[in-house]
């Protein structure tokens, strides 16, 4: 039996041009041989060529020999702690593990296992590598359980966050131009003239020149942005664009703005449908003037919820501070425009009311998706869980590889 296996390992290196001139006997010192030290346990060169094998064999990219060097350290230290709290997996958890990951691949476990030999890769290697995986996972859930509970807050929260996501995102760049009364037609003039920017360069100049948006500091350029997140009327005029390209001038309350589309990406995540935009607006007399942006600067400072707004607002006339929750469809296009740069907490100085005369503190309070079942809760909880998880269990690895003797051969 035993010559049996041997033979079938010399056969898998021969597949793959390992085997040479090499004397048998002193080929199966060197393979078998220790390439690297983990504590008191030892990876040996076979075990590295099985796992760069395996890793192809599973359409691996990226440098397969280092990765397969990472992972058999992390795997030596993972058995160790494994085996200190005792954990054992049985042989039929394997197997069931195994034919779990063949059926992704539309195998049966024997066919899995045929398609490994003829990578040549060993049927004991993928079980070995099974092995440590399952071992990692229950020593993770024992060690880290009472510390990865999750509250309706997180899973709040979390929905909150995926309101942020969308299938479609782009990366825009905008110029905001104040219009000051009696002098409309002279503002629209200016921006048919930088709306022929013809160039990403040309129009960041433009905007640090003359955009009175916050953004101008960073030549009007925005972050990504989901597509969904925008004013609905504009979400046809963007995904219009082709990158480098620039809107039409769009009239807003007091100014005219101006995009240009920089860049677009796909992503496979559908968000959830807004029901609601929860916002505050904060009214500062002065306008845009020093005091009246400093005023804002303080609000800002010591606000970090929405609730955080009625101190500030105590003994001010009823009007100065508003909080509104919306349809998105509902909202007004030029404070709808200003909430979708904005993640929940944030602010912007960038409106006025009162033909100047006064500064809109603007601050998103939440979005709130169209989601409520609650097997998507439960799902979402699942997802968080396990995200945490991952979290523990990859700071307890840094951990165990700090305090690891690794040596290499």
């Amino acid at each position: 039996m035993k010559n049996t296996k041997m033979r079938r390992i010399f056969l898998a290196l021969a597949s793959v041009g390992i085997l040479t001139s090499t004397p048998v006997t002193a080929l199966a010192q060197s393979m078998f041989a220790p390439a690297i030290r983990v504590n008191d346990r030892a990876v040996t060169y076979y075990e590295l060529e099985q796992r760069a094998l395996m890793l192809e064999a599973l359409n691996t990219r990226g440098d397969l020999a280092e990765q397969a060097r990472e992972q058999l350290i992390d795997d030596r230290l993972k058995l160790d702690a494994a085996a200190r709290q005792g954990i054992r997996i049985e042989k039929d958890a394997v197997l069931q593990s195994v034919e779990e990951f063949a059926k992704r691949g539309n195998m049966s476990p024997d066919q899995f296992a045929e398609y490994l030999e003829s990578k040549g890769v060993a049927k004991q290697t993928f079980e070995d590598f099974t092995y440590t995986n399952l071992a990692w996972r229950d020593l993770v859930r024992a060690r880290f359980a009472s510390r990865a509970v999750i509250t309706e807050a997180d899973i709040n929260k979390a929905m909150r966050a995926m309101a942020t996501n969308s299938a479609t995102q782009v990366l825009l760049s905008e110029i905001v131009i104040p219009v000051p009364e009696g002098r409309e037609q002279e503002a629209m003039a200016l921006a048919q003239e930088l709306a022929g920017a013809d160039s990403i360069k040309a129009f960041s100049d433009n905007a640090r020149r003359y955009s009175a948006s916050n953004s101008r500091n960073n030549g009007g350029q925005l972050k990504w942005t989901a597509v969904s997140q925008l004013p609905e009327p504009l979400q046809p005029i963007v995904m219009a664009l082709k990158p480098g390209d620039v809107t039409d001038p769009i009239p807003l309350r007091g100014a005219i703005a101006l995009f240009q589309l920089r860049d677009i990406a796909e992503s496979a995540y559908r968000a959830p449908t807004i029901a609601a935009l929860e916002y505050a607006t904060y009214l500062i007399p002065g306008g845009r003037s020093a005091e009246a942006l400093a005023a804002a600067q303080k609000i800002m400072d010591d606000s970090d919820r929405c609730d955080d707004l009625y101190a500030h607002a105590q003994g001010q006339p009823e009007e100065v501070l508003t909080l509104y929750t919306q349809k998105p469809g509902d909202v007004p296009r030029d404070i709808a425009l200003e909430l979708s740069k904005l993640d929940g907490g944030e602010f912007s100085t960038n409106l006025t009311t009162n033909n100047g005369q006064t500064l809109m503190l603007l601050m998103l309070c939440e979005r709130t998706p169209a989601l409520s079942q609650e097997a998507s809760r439960e799902e979402l909880t699942l997802q968080l869980r396990n995200r945490r998880l991952q979290a523990l269990a990859d700071g307890y690895l840094e951990q165990l590889r700090a305090d690891a003797r690794i040596i290499e051969q």
